[in-house]
């Protein structure tokens, strides 16, 4: 790029912008980046099982809500940050966000707008439940960490938002293969 050329960024960035939010490319996504994602992972079930094993289940979930009661907020705040989002950027900004997320880059999810108040978000693959049933354990109960997660990172998005878990294990819709949370914007 020659000085003064504006035609080319000066580095690269796997996003796109589309006013008023950056939108990321999917397949632009670096394998270094998704990498790091499962490496993330990882680290957060292996922590997690280590507490299980030794302590049982409801000690386990209640040290993992704790950590992601405070997680969320840092991801949201980060994901707001660096995509420059909205203070009361409202479904759309958190749309963005949940795109933006660690866990986006290794399960599949869902994004649905059944109205311009409404957004819901369906997990349809999981990592997290499908090595668990690698190795023969039984699904992870995460509505009680999801009923802390989700929340805190919404309202860290947008003050407004309110979040609805639809289905959630242990407790799944017939149909709906794990998570899928509703999100609504407060007008206040």
């Amino acid at each position: 790029m020659l000085k003064g050329d504006r035609t080319q960024p000066a580095c690269f960035c796997p996003f796109t912008v589309h006013a008023p939010y950056m939108k990321p490319i999917q397949e632009e996504r670096s394998p270094e980046l998704t990498d790091a994602a499962k490496n993330w992972l990882a680290m957060d079930g292996l922590w997690f099982q280590a507490v299980e094993q030794v302590y049982g289940m409801d000690a386990a979930l209640a040290m993992d809500k704790e950590v992601w009661e405070q997680f969320a907020v840092i991801e949201a705040r980060r994901i707001k940050e660096r995509l420059s989002l909205p203070e009361k950027g409202g479904l759309n900004a958190l749309e963005t966000a949940f795109k933006n997320r660690l866990a986006s880059l290794l399960n599949t999810i869902e994004i649905l707008r059944p109205d311009e108040k409404t957004l819901i978000v369906t997990t349809k693959t999981c990592r997290v439940q499908a090595a668990r049933k690698r190795k023969g354990m039984a699904d992870f109960p995460c509505r009680s960490v999801g009923m802390v997660e989700f929340p805190r990172f919404a309202r860290t998005i947008d003050a407004r938002v309110t979040t609805t878990c639809l289905s959630c294990p242990p407790g799944t819709l017939t149909g709906t293969p794990y998570c899928s949370w509703k999100f609504t914007v407060e007008e206040k």
